[in-house]
């Protein structure tokens, strides 16, 4: 079984820069030009009206910048890891390196002023408040079967447990003021 999920991640692997290449997503990297865990693009927000805990009122076609994990670099991480615990620290370590990073990406942006906040869609939402994420239930059923069913093929490569799999995926949120009072510099707007 263990040979199967290498041969996935490998074909993945060769797949992933089409991907990356159709997506307009972007790398987010450092000044030592060290890829970091998080791709991105500038979105315009389609959910629900959402108003975070500092006041920031997110609504449709409000600027976003979008994050996703890079996938397949972080399965080729926890295939190695036994324990969930393991898996779960890895996850949270690599989130957390990769935000002073993205504060830099997002104050340096050239839509940085029009930028609300950023957002992301994961299941891998348990402990995300610590971050300074704000959770909030995806409430379409239709949207949120699609979201679930998209993120199986992660569950098994990487073999998170069945239980989590059963963890709803929700909208991440966090302000562009709070992402940069924690991560980076105070916004000047």
């Amino acid at each position: 079984m263990i040979k199967v999920r290498q041969c996935f991640v490998a074909v993945w692997g060769i797949f992933d820069p089409i991907y990356y290449a159709c997506s307009r997503l972007e790398y987010i990297e450092d000044p030592d030009q060290n890829r970091h865990i998080f791709r991105v693009r500038v979105t315009k927000y389609k959910g629900r009206d959402v108003i975070l805990s500092d006041g920031t009122k997110i609504q449709k076609n409000d600027l976003l910048l979008k994050i996703h994990l890079h996938n397949v670099r972080l399965i080729r991480e926890l295939i190695r890891f036994e324990s969930e615990i393991k898996k779960g620290r890895y996850i949270y370590k690599q989130v957390k390196n990769g935000l002073p990073h993205l504060a830099t990406y997002l104050r340096n942006h050239e839509q940085f002023a029009q930028i609300k906040g950023i957002v992301g869609i994961t299941a891998l939402n348990k402990g995300c408040e610590r971050l300074g994420f704000e959770t909030f239930s995806i409430v379409n059923p239709l949207y949120q079967w699609f979201k679930q069913t998209a993120f199986l093929p992660i569950y098994w490569i990487s073999q998170f447990r069945f239980d989590s799999m059963r963890r709803p995926p929700k909208y991440l949120f966090m302000s562009k003021q709070q992402l940069l009072r924690l991560y980076g510099c105070q916004p000047t707007q």
